[in-house]
């Protein structure tokens, strides 16, 4: 079979492929990302990129107009490789994990006092899964021949209180030589149990003094993206963080399209190779940042929604997608990190957070530790909103819980011109309500590709309040602005003419966004109150919102309110957490406790299938407009959209 050479601009990076490839494997092979939503099924559009040279079979789609056509666009996913190839990547068919890493507060309302260090310590809390412990052992001579590792196992039960030790065969391999390198001065490090009464390991021996050099990462592997941090297990101080997209986008947006794809023969060796691949680079990256030793670095943390805690443990998640939805297991047994392929040195142990069910995960029950409602007196509501939303209430004497398949609207996916909130994505959006001319803020301050989710929800609630669209998101037909256009038979908005953005197109958000983002939207909102109603509470009865996520941080919470998304709250209720599985992940690290506690509170968080649960269909099909088909809901809005009428600001029709 001939081979052929890709080379990918503007990377420069090149790859050779055997005839016929399809071309977005030769990018994968290449290790160049392009933006594809569907898992090769070529009905996402996002994968359009263009041939300067060479010849490829197939590649067109209705997605394509004929004027990309002229300019030689294809779609990666249909286009077979037949000749040497020059491919560019055009901007929006890239992501940029730059944006991930930026310092930015989320809005409208404070972060939650996070519990740190010295709390840990005040509270008695404070007691890593791994210590170390200097020793400076009596050397052997003619009158004491006592080996070397039951010199050791003694030494720390006399002097530490250590008792019911194991000593692992790596370890006794490195004992002799450890030893006798600094006289018998030698640092233990030892991996405590979760119960009292269990067994601790010694795990690993050093010479010299090396307590001062305790490390532990905690990874949060999410459907989009996957974020690490290195903590000092000495002062609690996290070292370096750094985030990346998670390379399962490549092979789809949602966990339902990569459980079809690991069903695919070789799919599930294939999607495991790549979620090690990215926890690889970003732990590279936090162990390169903080210059720490590997190893020093004993112990792991990972936290993520079943399906990608199954993904990652290479664990068949077909089961997860058919009734009655049952998952492979939901306790998941100690590892060590170098079994899943975690580059880390082969006495580091890998803690994986256990589940619920199939759709509520490791990364909410890390959300609920880390956060410590399991442990308040307050009726906290916890919301996790994303791909897909998970919602918790409770409080330290009951908790329940239920998931909803939001789709990926929030994360730009079944958007016209959606994106991922990286450079060049519209995040801020304001209306002016006589020439309906827009005022558009980007991501990166540059100029517009499309539009996030944040964006997304901005832009629709403030198009509604104007009147500029009705609550069945449709725009009003009689608004004299050029703005508003049909195309295709479809009604659009335009954000930015093609002269402004960066893409050669115009931006535009159409109602057909519309209704993607109320399906989304009414996703959730009907999964919240349904699980209120499963409980017996209202929304009144909260006392506390947590909004927990990396696109439910960012959140404006009055917009987010005006198209539906949440119900109608006090601000002062909500606090935004920010990562709450990464916090879990970092408080594991830092105290056995949580570990201890987990197993009782996966135990006493009763799941709720929304599928079975006759009231959520009805209030889902009550909450597919905006806000809702009973504006009663929304008391506040309500009382502001009849001021406007009655005061008469709208847009103009003239």
């Amino acid at each position: 079979m001939s081979m052929h050479t890709v080379t990918f601009l503007p990377h420069n990076k090149k790859v050779s492929v055997n005839d016929s490839d399809v071309l977005i494997r030769a990018a994968m092979e290449a290790g160049v990302h392009i933006n594809a939503s569907c898992g090769g099924e070529g009905v996402c559009g996002k994968c359009r990129v263009i041939i300067e040279e060479g010849e490829i079979e197939g590649g067109i789609s209705e997605k394509l107009n004929q004027e990309d056509i002229d300019k030689n666009y294809c779609l990666a996913c249909k286009s077979l490789v037949k000749s040497d190839l020059t491919v560019r990547i055009p901007v929006e068919s890239e992501i940029n994990a730059d944006v991930l890493n930026r310092q930015a507060m989320p809005r409208k309302t404070a972060r939650i006092r996070q519990t740190n260090f010295d709390d840990l310590k005040e509270k008695g809390l404070f007691m890593p899964p791994v210590e170390k412990r200097y020793l400076e052992l009596p050397v052997p001579d003619a009158s004491d021949h006592v080996p070397d590792v039951t010199r050791l196992i003694n030494y720390l039960k006399m002097n530490h209180d250590e008792h019911r030790l194991v000593v692992s065969l790596p370890v006794i391999r490195k004992v002799p030589e450890v030893f006798r390198k600094d006289h018998f001065k030698v640092t233990a490090t030892l991996s405590r149990p979760v119960q009292e009464g269990r067994k601790t390991h010694i795990i690993n021996i050093q010479p010299g003094d090396t307590t001062a050099r305790n490390y532990a990462i905690a990874v949060d592997i999410g459907t989009t993206t996957i974020y690490g941090q290195l903590i000092d297990l000495a002062t609690g101080e996290v070292l370096a963080e750094y985030g990346d997209f998670n390379g399962q986008i490549s092979y789809g947006e949602d966990v339902i399209s990569r459980i079809m794809y690991a069903e695919k023969a070789g799919g599930l060796e294939t999607l495991h190779k790549v979620v090690i691949q990215t926890i690889n680079k970003v732990v590279r990256k936090i162990v390169d940042q903080s210059k720490v030793d590997l190893e020093d670095v004993n112990n792991i943390t990972l936290a993520g929604n079943t399906t990608m805690t199954q993904l990652l443990l290479k664990v068949d998640p077909r089961y997860i997608r058919r009734a009655p939805y049952v998952p492979a297991s939901t306790l998941y047994p100690p590892l060590k990190a170098v079994d899943l392929d975690i580059e880390l040195k082969d006495h580091a142990n890998a803690l994986v957070y256990p589940v619920v069910s199939s759709y509520v995960g490791g990364d909410i029950v890390a959300g609920v530790m880390g956060s410590g409602m399991y442990r308040t007196e307050e009726v906290t509501l916890y919301m996790d909103i994303g791909t897909n939303a998970e919602i918790v209430i409770g409080n330290k004497d009951w908790l329940a819980c239920a998931a909803c398949s939001a789709g990926p609207a929030f994360e730009g996916g079944g958007i016209t011109f959606g994106m991922r909130a990286t450079q060049g994505a519209i995040e801020d959006f304001s209306i002016d309500p006589l020439t309906l001319e827009p005022m558009i803020i980007t991501i990166g301050n540059v100029r517009p590709k499309g539009i996030c989710g944040s964006g997304l929800i901005t832009m629709v609630a403030t198009l509604f309040e104007l009147g500029v669209i009705n609550n069945s998101g449709k725009f009003d037909r009689d608004l004299k602005t050029p703005r508003i256009r049909e195309t295709d038979g479809v009604y659009e908005y335009v954000l930015a003419w093609r002269t402004e953005t960066q893409i050669d197109r115009d931006v535009v958000l159409t109602e057909i966004d519309i209704e993607n983002l109320i399906r989304a939207k009414g996703a959730i909102y009907s999964g919240a109150l349904t699980l209120l109603e499963e409980v017996g509470m209202s929304i009144k009865d909260v006392e506390r919102v947590m909004l927990a996520g990396g696109f439910g941080s960012y959140i404006d919470l009055e917009m987010a309110i005006t198209i539906g998304l949440l119900p109608e709250m006090d601000a002062e209720k909500v606090v935004f957490i920010g990562n709450g599985s990464l916090m879990g992940c970092r408080m594991s690290c830092l105290t056995n406790r949580i570990r201890f506690d987990v197993v009782e509170v996966t135990k006493r968080m009763t799941n709720f299938e929304l599928s079975e649960t006759p009231s959520y269909y009805e209030r889902y099909i009550a909450a597919l407009f905006l806000p809702h088909t009973d504006l009663n809901q929304f008391p506040k809005l309500k009382a502001r959209l009849e001021s406007r009428r009655k005061n008469g600001v709208s847009p103009n029709k003239t």
